[in-house]
């Protein structure tokens, strides 16, 4: 039952996620409901036992859209056209509060329940992680370490590329200095 509504819940979540993502206007929003949805699917593995992949999930899909993130961030200007709206504090106290309560039921409820039993339990003495470790940094450590250092150079070439952008560097001009954008124009000479 516990597993049941769980999915569901983390299914709902995670197609509204990606909805939002496709639908949405802004960069900032899409990315934000992109690591979202990636978190959500985490949640899956973390239901089938699967500790280790949920980690893995989280961190490196996660991380790779933070870092989506950034670069969106760095080559778009997004954040001149968002206008951010204020909601009553009222319902975000109470949305909050609800979230933190559901995440304390999923969390104490395989602790409080004794009908839920793994369908093919651990080997003892041999774990999970463990086990996934021992091949990824023997068998895999080259590949492993390759793939870190093309996401290294892929993080510094969008560095520079976006160095490269900009005309004039904003923080060695004084404030008066800096260009306005076309609207900004307007305002001021009207």
């Amino acid at each position: 039952m516990f597993e049941a509504i769980a999915f569901y819940l983390f299914a709902f979540l995670t197609i509204a996620m990606f909805y939002i993502t496709v639908m949405s206007k802004h960069a900032l929003y899409s990315m934000t409901a992109l690591a979202a949805g990636m978190i959500f699917i985490s949640a899956f593995f973390f239901i089938l036992g699967a500790d280790f992949l949920g980690a893995v999930q989280i961190i490196v899909y996660s991380g790779a859209v933070m870092a989506l993130y950034a670069f969106g961030m760095m080559f778009f200007d997004s954040t001149r056209e968002l206008k951010e709206k204020t909601t009553p504090s009222l319902l975000v106290f109470g949305l909050g509060g609800m979230a933190a309560l559901m995440t304390v039921i999923i969390v104490a409820a395989p602790i409080v329940s004794d009908n839920i039993a793994a369908a093919y339990p651990i080997v003892e003495g041999v774990g999970n992680t463990q086990a996934v470790g021992m091949v990824l940094f023997t068998k895999y450590l080259i590949p492993f370490e390759v793939a870190a250092v093309m996401l290294l150079v892929a993080m510094i070439s969008g560095i520079v590329l976006a160095g490269k952008k900009m005309d004039i560097s904003l923080t060695l001009v004084e404030d008066d200095e800096i260009p306005q954008h076309d609207k900004e124009k307007e305002k001021a000479e009207s």
